[in-house]
């Protein structure tokens, strides 16, 4: 019986040693991006994320930390969600593409579970059940390995974590999205959130500094990011010389958004960078239309705006086309002083002048030429007729952030001026329903500036030859 007993024993003991070892080998196994879901081999790599904190963390006071949400996922109706966007922000910082996350940035280094570390990531852990509905997840391990985390902990953790933000000086955040509860989970956003600001309820917070922090690192783009917004422009450039091959009066609006997205999904962008604007006729006068339901005319022009997005990063360029293949002789007048006012804005793109200097030039040669027109009496109502800014910064966000002062080397900025004149205008009913707009993301750089979709023809002659090739 006795040894019955010692035998039994040492089968239990080689069981659990081997279960351990089992456990072990698990947890310390190499995961590959594609077991993961990720096929793409040109992402930004792991250490521009982590260079990204440490630029934050030296703008950060003594004793501080800041805290960054993932994008809340948004319901379209009913039991269906619109496909999730991770926040910029958060992605700028983190990499990760997941939702319920947040990433905690500390000045100081702080010891946590044995790790001592300056951040922490909080993420979704593994589900089987729910990967397969949904996709495969990073997980504490996927996150560690494949984002160079150190300090990763599953969301649902929360609450054991001592996180120390009591002792804290100074908490910044970025002001809160609206949320959704999802009543399942006790480790979804909501419930991250909550628990937070129930620790730092006596510390001072501050949720403006942070977000002019981040337009300071964001406006400054890194090489290894413009290779991704050439891309997305190549993509999108690619996409409008497609347009001015198959437009035709036969088409409708939906018709050509469809013909530039699928050279989108076709050359591998993930989705448009914002809602593609194809106004034609009356709706070319619309700045943001997006129904693009209408059936074109044969004189008609089109405002064709569009963006791929590739890898996070934006693309924005706008050409004006007629439909038909030839500008009228008031089209054409029209096109041209955009033309010229979009130039003079471009060559304007020099580092150290004012971010709103290409927009005061094309102001001022707009308001010039329709006064020539005799479309305004004098320059104060150029308003009429060019009621918006000429630039904006670009990058994760079509509207990206930037701090809206000088002009510096390595900003990428859009130049798009344009004059719109719809129906019933005060002016000769020759010029209704004329809208135009040219847009081009511009670099900027410590010599000339550099027009990265400049392979779309802009002039006149070379649109009308592209489009009348047989």
């Amino acid at each position: 019986m006795k040894n019955i007993l010692i035998i039994s024993a040492f089968i239990l003991c080689v069981a659990n040693s081997f279960s351990q070892e089992k456990r072990l080998n698990l947890e310390n196994k190499v995961i590959t991006p594609n077991e993961l879901g990720i096929f793409d081999t040109d992402l930004i790599s792991p250490s521009f994320h982590k260079e990204r904190r440490e630029k934050l963390r030296e703008l950060m006071p003594a004793n501080s930390v800041a805290i960054f949400y993932s994008s809340p996922i948004r319901n379209r109706s009913n039991d269906v969600d619109y496909e999730y966007h991770q926040d910029p922000n958060f992605y700028y910082l983190t990499g990760l593409k997941e939702p319920h996350s947040v990433v905690i940035i500390y000045k100081n280094k702080i010891k946590l579970e044995g790790i001592k570390t300056n951040e922490i990531i909080l993420v979704q852990p593994r589900d089987a059940s729910k990967e397969l509905w949904m996709g495969k997840r990073m997980g504490v391990e996927g996150v560690k390995q494949i984002l160079n985390f150190k300090a990763v902990f599953a969301n649902k953790d929360i609450n054991k974590l001592k996180l120390n933000l009591k002792k804290k000086d100074k908490v910044f955040f970025i002001s809160d999205k609206n949320d959704t509860r999802d009543t399942r989970s006790n480790s979804d956003l909501y419930d991250i959130k909550k628990l937070l600001l129930t620790e730092v309820e006596n510390t001072e917070k501050d949720n403006f500094q942070l977000n002019k922090w981040m337009a300071q690192l964001r406006e400054i783009k890194t090489e290894e990011e413009l290779i991704l917004m050439r891309k997305a422009i190549y993509i999108t450039c690619k996409a409008q010389i497609e347009l001015m091959k198959k437009l035709n009066p036969e088409m409708a609006e939906y018709q050509s958004e469809a013909l530039v997205e699928y050279h989108f999904k076709n050359e591998g962008a993930e989705h448009a960078g914002f809602p593609s604007i194809h106004g034609s006729g009356g709706n070319s006068c619309i700045l943001h239309y997006v129904s693009n339901r209408r059936l074109f005319e044969q004189n008609d022009l089109l405002v064709s705006d569009i963006g791929a997005e590739y890898h996070g990063y934006t693309a924005d360029v706008t050409r004006t086309l007629p439909v038909n293949g030839q500008y009228s002789k008031e089209q054409a007048i029209i096109y041209n002083i955009v033309l010229e006012a979009q130039t003079a804005g471009i060559e304007s793109c020099v580092e150290g002048n004012s971010f709103w200097k290409p927009g005061q030039i094309a102001n001022e040669i707009i308001a010039k030429r329709l006064m020539e027109l005799g479309i305004i009496k004098n320059a104060s109502e150029v308003k009429k007729y060019f009621p918006h800014g000429t630039s904006h910064y670009l990058g994760l966000d079509v509207h990206d952030s930037g701090t809206y002062n000088e002009l510096k080397a390595m900003q990428v900025i859009t130049v798009e001026p344009g004059i719109y004149i719809p129906k019933g205008s005060d002016c000769d009913e020759k010029w209704w329903n004329i809208g135009v707009r040219i847009e081009d993301d511009i670099l900027i750089t410590n010599m000339k500036p550099i027009n990265l979709s400049g392979c779309v023809p802009r002039t006149i002659p070379e649109i009308e030859e592209i489009m009348n090739k047989k």
